[in-house]
């Protein structure tokens, strides 16, 4: 039985490409010169560090132009909360979404299995993995999920005949 993934998941490479490059931007443009503002990413966690709010959203704006740049869709940055720090310093992290959230994957579910499409879905995980008896009604169903999801980045492997 044909099958395919339905999947969240990020070019790792293109954002650390696209996390360097913000990095560098901030180090050579003049109104960040003589501040602590700084850019830095560990495993799938992007820390961002300012002297105030105003810098912070400076920061934000510098990485999402370098994530459009390097063709990493915005939807994978999860942004949390500014918190302060020692002095007069305040750091942001955000977070790099990577699979599916079971709400999500339930909703996408719900989805498919009310189309009255001849196909199944089952959720395995951070991936929905979705059946049927033949490749055009799978291709009906990339079709719906595409235009029902629009928030989130979703991407379908794994087609199999």
């Amino acid at each position: 039985m044909p099958s395919f993934d339905i999947k969240c998941e990020p070019n790792m490479v293109k954002v650390n490409n696209a996390v360097s490059n913000s990095s560098k931007e901030v180090v050579n443009r003049f109104d960040f010169k003589g501040t602590a503002a700084a850019i830095d990413i560990k495993e799938k966690e992007i820390t961002l560090i300012g002297e105030s709010d105003f810098q912070l959203q400076q920061l934000m704006d510098v990485l999402r132009a370098k994530f459009a740049k390097s063709e990493v869709p915005a939807e994978f940055m999860d942004i949390g909360d500014v918190q302060k720090m020692g002095g007069d310093k305040v750091k942001q992290v955000v977070d790099i979404r990577n699979g599916i959230g079971s709400e999500d994957a339930k909703k996408i579910q719900k989805l498919i299995k009310d189309s009255k499409l001849k196909v199944q879905a089952a959720i395995q995980g951070d991936v929905v993995r979705v059946t049927g008896k033949d490749r055009d009604v799978l291709q009906q169903a990339i079709a719906l999920v595409r235009k029902e999801m629009t928030q989130l980045p979703l991407s379908f492997d794994n087609f199999r005949d």
